[in-house]
């Protein structure tokens, strides 16, 4: 199936933005241990000497410049089409660190890289064609249509049942409590995010958008959405291990996305049972390689279901813009700062 320029261009930009962000990580990495090493105080034990260190702030610099294009991403291509590719971060990540920080890259985490990689390339051979959208109002008319209106009015029921019910309860000793509900919230922000990032490219190509309520309505419920998103992944993993954490939000927030992405925008229409079965099998190898990846990472410090690793500080949740790129978390856990996390769909997204 030949993709559409729209596609490339959003495939390109996801490509890009997964880059980027990959390598933010082992930037920002290395401008930590740089500023441990002058101040003698590492940034996971309180010491803020990285706010000094020119190469922190570069790797700061990279990751705006690849959530930036992973924003402009979806305004071209098809959340089924960006939101997987948000993985192939970790493979960028990885790689990186094992030439540039001496981190070993196990068997099983090359495993996990062509399982990813090859995913990755069934999805994009597969991807459907989006309709082209005139304006932000038909976006408004495919958000209020009955099925998404059900999808949604089910989402906010989920939401306030585990916020009120179980997080009370069970929100501390259950890791689906808090991953479901940054899951659940990040699903309805990548739609908003859609829609604002569209209603911008037309605004771009001379056709303003701004002058519309809905265009306004789409960034509160983005604002909205990732407030509420951050909060419960900081508690999630305040609570537990990231070993853990991370393949269970990358899955639940990607699946969930996807499923948001088909009743809205009808991504499927038009699509043959063969190109759908596909992309399901390429979004299932990614998700495993996702898993084989940081169980890889993480096989080392015997990691339990329960977190072991000190407490992140909730200045965490100032990182987060895309809600799968947690899974880039790096095993020295306690050189990296609270802030030096970020996640792309991901993302918060």
């Amino acid at each position: 199936m030949g993709m559409s320029q729209d596609n490339l261009r959003g495939f390109i930009l996801a490509l890009l933005s997964s880059g980027f962000i990959g390598a933010s990580f082992i930037i920002k990495k290395k401008g930590l241990r740089r500023a441990a090493a002058v101040s003698g105080v590492r940034a996971g034990y309180g010491g803020y000497a990285y706010l000094l260190e020119p190469l922190w702030w570069l790797g700061m610099v990279t990751m705006i410049v690849g959530e930036v294009a992973n924003f402009v991403a979806y305004a071209f291509a098809p959340a089924i089409l960006v939101t997987p590719l948000g993985a192939l971060s970790i493979i960028v990540s990885a790689v990186l660190a094992h030439f540039m920080l001496k981190e070993k890259l196990h068997q099983l985490g090359v495993l996990g890289c062509v399982m990813c990689i090859s995913g990755s390339v069934i999805i994009v051979i597969h991807a459907p064609q989006e309709s082209p959208i005139t304006s932000v109002q038909e976006i408004w008319a495919m958000a209020t249509q009955p099925a998404f209106l059900l999808y949604l009015g089910s989402v906010i029921v989920l939401v306030v049942l585990l916020i009120l019910y179980f997080a009370p309860r069970c929100g501390h000793t259950n890791v689906l409590v808090f991953t479901g509900i940054c899951s659940l919230m990040g699903s309805l922000s990548v739609m908003s995010v859609k829609a604002l990032g569209t209603a911008l490219k037309l605004t771009f190509e001379g056709k303003n958008q701004l002058v519309y309520l809905e265009t306004w309505f789409f960034m509160f419920i983005v604002t909205t959405c990732v407030i509420i998103q951050m909060n419960y992944l900081n508690k999630a993993l305040d609570t537990f291990n990231t070993a853990v954490v991370s393949p269970i939000y990358y899955v639940m927030f990607t699946s969930l996305t996807i499923i948001a992405s088909v009743i809205m925008f009808k991504d499927w229409d038009g699509q043959n049972t063969g190109s759908i079965i596909s992309e399901l099998c390429g979004f299932i190898a990614v998700l495993c390689g996702t898993i084989l990846l940081n169980s890889a990472k993480d096989s080392d410090r015997g990691s339990s279901f329960r977190g072991e690793h000190a407490p992140l500080s909730p200045t965490l949740s100032t990182r987060l813009f895309s809600g799968n790129r947690e899974t880039l978390k790096h095993d020295e856990e306690n050189e990296l700062s609270p802030d030096d996390i970020c996640l792309r769909k991901q993302e918060p997204y």
